[in-house]
């Protein structure tokens, strides 16, 4: 019996529901305990406020360096790049959307303007890359934080609060919200670039342990391929999620080459870039470059 660690949102619990179930099938026991992060329990800043890393994933981590969890089941977007001592990522789950999804109050709504918003609309999010992005498409909107689990921020909306808001259409799709009520906009991650490893679930245990049968029954290489590229770069330019930067990349089978679509900001200015390579290493070192580092 493998004990899972989780999160305690609507959306974390439903990552380690599916992971459970996936185990299950394969004939592997589990059971899931909550444990609380700092994340969840600071609601009143966003994250580029919050001192330190880690902010969703340290207190799991710690309950698996500690033995009291088995398994930790983390949105890959939001762990370190750098593993603390003694724990690895054994399987990285099959991607779901990467994009992010721009949500419209219907009253709010214009359908001439770019991206369905007057230019000075409130915007809610608490991600410095959605904001500097969001800016950097209508220069004169208003950004207001946006804080709280999946569902809580969508009835912020609802309640007036903003005129839109920015969030991740994987959580979206796996809580299969009611959205019937609001204007649904997709933002292609080519151009509105996502965060690293969005829409994918990553699978940590202890380091030296037996973890083939977990890996075997979760781990999907082609979307870990893809990730460890977006990852590497920001890994080094020592970035977090409190950080503006994107990177999504993704396999073209007709050129047989990764392509990978870059978002930061550099002197201020928001940058945008796009790379392609059959090289992993090749195309990490290209960005890298040409963002100074």
């Amino acid at each position: 019996m493998y004990t899972i660690g989780s999160r305690g949102s609507d959306l974390a619990l439903w990552q380690a529901h599916h992971v459970q179930d996936r185990l299950k099938a394969a004939g592997i026991d589990t059971e899931i305990k909550i444990i609380k992060t700092q994340g969840d329990k600071i609601q009143h800043l966003s994250f580029d406020k919050m001192e330190g890393k880690g902010f969703f994933t340290k207190e799991i981590e710690s309950a698996l360096l500690d033995k009291s969890i088995d398994i930790a089941v983390h949105s890959h977007k939001d762990l370190e790049t750098t593993m603390p001592e003694g724990l690895e990522i054994v399987a990285v789950g099959e991607r779901a959307a990467p994009q992010d999804a721009l949500l419209i109050l219907k009253s709010a709504y214009q359908a001439d303007e770019k991206l369905g918003l007057r230019p000075d609309a409130v915007v809610g999010t608490s991600s410095a890359r959605r904001s500097e992005q969001m800016k950097a498409a209508l220069p004169q909107v208003k950004i207001e934080m946006l804080r709280g689990n999946v569902p809580t921020r969508v009835n912020k909306l609802r309640d007036g609060n903003y005129d839109a808001i920015l969030l991740a259409k994987a959580g979206l799709d796996r809580l299969e919200l009611d959205l019937s009520d609001l204007v649904v906009m997709d933002l292609d991650p080519r151009d509105f670039v996502s965060a690293p490893a969005q829409g994918a679930l990553a699978i940590q245990m202890r380091s030296g342990e037996d973890t083939q049968a977990i890996t075997k029954v979760l781990h999907h290489e082609a979307t870990a391929n893809n990730i460890n590229i977006e990852r590497s770069i920001l890994r080094g330019i020592d970035g977090g999620c409190q950080v503006p930067f994107g990177a999504y990349c993704e396999w073209n089978s007709k050129e047989d080459v990764h392509e990978l679509h870059v978002f930061s900001m550099i002197d201020d200015k928001p940058w945008f870039a796009q790379f392609s390579s059959e090289n992993r290493e090749q195309l990490v070192k290209w960005c890298l470059k040409q963002m100074g580092h």
